[in-house]
């Protein structure tokens, strides 16, 4: 799988399946795609690699940071400071989005009430991991 910026400076690929695909619902997520939620594929950061340009990195939080391109300012993913083992792609920046559906919500504590969608995937008031679906 394929993705990238869209000015095409940056390209990426991707050569394992997602161990996991979502929707984040959180403030950072928000501001960080101005949009009320993110779709998001995880990946193992060693099928991950950039095959164009290098992307700008912002540190979001003291244990995260975020990949963007400088020219158009796509975010290109999320990943862990230090030795990641995963790598946090945003859905949209694949050049065939379809592939990875969304299989769960994270992080709905903080959703726009306004942003709602009609599925029936599993919800979780914060991070999936060690949490109850609400």
């Amino acid at each position: 799988m394929e993705g990238g910026c869209l000015c095409g400076a940056l390209r990426y690929r991707v050569d394992a399946e997602p161990l996991d695909t979502g929707y984040c619902h959180c403030t950072m997520c928000q501001r960080s795609t101005g949009a009320p939620v993110l779709a998001w594929a995880s990946i193992p950061a060693a099928a991950f690699a950039y095959t164009k340009g290098r992307p700008a990195i912002y540190r979001s939080s003291s244990w995260g940071q975020r990949e963007f391109c400088t020219g158009c300012g796509a975010q290109i993913c999320y990943r862990d400071r230090g030795a990641a083992k995963t790598v946090e792609i945003n859905v949209g920046c694949l050049d065939k989005p379809a592939a990875y559906p969304p299989k769960t919500h994270i992080f709905v504590g903080d959703r726009i009430p306004w942003f709602e969608t009609t599925d029936d995937l599993p919800r979780y008031e914060a991070s999936r991991p060690g949490s109850e679906p609400i």
